[in-house]
């Protein structure tokens, strides 16, 4: 019931000792009242943090620094609402937001598109019936283009300086509409996009061509409700599920020599052939090049029974919620 939002500070990189164990509690720094359940957040700055509400409001909040404190900076009130925005109990749940400062994009159940600025009061775009059904996620595909995921199976490309409301390309999983949770796309080889769904599967797709994922793999039992490429590092993928599993998915070249650097029982290591894939670049995620003919998959918390909520990658840093109330930082991802 009540819910909040709060900022912690992890320590310091440099204080881990010479096993890379750390040295110094993660401790909270500050936090506030959040009204609704936080579907999803994201950095707009150093100090600027925007927060998507299952009420259907978008709130910026400002991290002052210097003593620590949370305030709300701006507000957008009913951003996403099913009937009317009148009306005071209509709201539909904001489910994502997606920054590239001072541009905020936002989707949600009521299958809308906003594009707001920091510094605007009002809405500098809003797509109202962009989607019939939830849309679940949204990502930056370019500076003006974005990519969103729907709970029928569809994966759709916007333009923003396009003023019709219709995406410039739709993709889908052939067959079965199965619902749709994330999205990334690769850092440097943007036709290069992950997403993840209800079935667990990871697709990737190549939007250059065809309008179907070119690689299914097998993932998680459940749910899968984050994919991540590592931001510098963009061989090795990150997707965390319902059924408690955390994958590191490696598809860096010299995998076959090296040993899993996770063995902790359970299913540490698989490997996945890559001969079913399009070869058209020389991306290890779209190649079947023979030298990279395996994938490496590392389940990160293999005893894990809680859904693993969220993740994100910076460096060797990786963090995760769960539903045992917990946020994990594992610092040596690559050690």
């Amino acid at each position: 019931q009540d819910n909040r939002i709060s900022i912690w500070s992890a320590g310091d990189l440099g204080n881990a000792g010479l096993n890379g164990e750390y040295h110094g509690e993660p401790h909270l720094l500050c936090d506030i009242q959040h009204n609704g359940d936080v579907m999803d957040m994201q950095f707009l700055d150093q100090e600027r943090i925007v927060v998507a509400s299952s009420t259907g409001a978008v709130t910026i909040f400002r991290h002052h620094q210097n003593n620590h404190t949370l305030s709300a900076n701006h507000q957008w009130e009913k951003a996403h609402y099913h009937v009317d925005q009148d009306i005071s109990c209509g709201g539909a749940a904001c489910t994502g937001v997606v920054c590239n400062n001072p541009e905020i994009v936002t989707v949600g159940e009521d299958g809308r598109i906003n594009l707001f600025r920091a510094d605007q009061k009002d809405a500098v775009r809003t797509i109202d019936n962009a989607d019939s059904s939830t849309l679940h996620a949204v990502t930056f595909l370019r500076t003006t283009e974005i990519l969103t995921v729907n709970s029928i199976g569809q994966l759709k490309i916007w333009d923003l300086r396009q003023q019709r409301n219709e995406p410039s390309q739709i993709f889908s999983l052939a067959g079965d509409r199965v619902p749709l949770h994330c999205v990334d796309r690769h850092p440097n080889q943007q036709h290069i996009v992950a997403t993840g769904g209800q079935d667990g599967m990871l697709s990737i797709w190549d939007i250059r061509q065809g309008t179907m994922p070119v690689s299914l793999l097998n993932a998680h039992e459940a749910e899968m409700w984050e994919v991540h490429f590592h931001p510098s590092d963009p061989d090795h993928l990150f997707t965390c599920s319902e059924d408690g599993s955390l994958w590191h998915w490696d598809t860096s070249t010299n995998v076959s020599e090296k040993p899993s650097f996770l063995h902790q029982g359970g299913r540490s290591t698989t490997y996945v052939s890559h001969s079913t894939i399009n070869q058209s670049v020389v991306s290890a995620w779209l190649s079947n090049d023979p030298t990279k003919d395996r994938m490496e998959i590392t389940n990160l918390i293999p005893n894990q029974t809680l859904s693993v909520n969220s993740l994100d990658v910076l460096g060797p840093c990786l963090v995760y919620g769960t539903d045992a109330e917990a946020i994990y930082v594992n610092r040596q991802l690559f050690a």
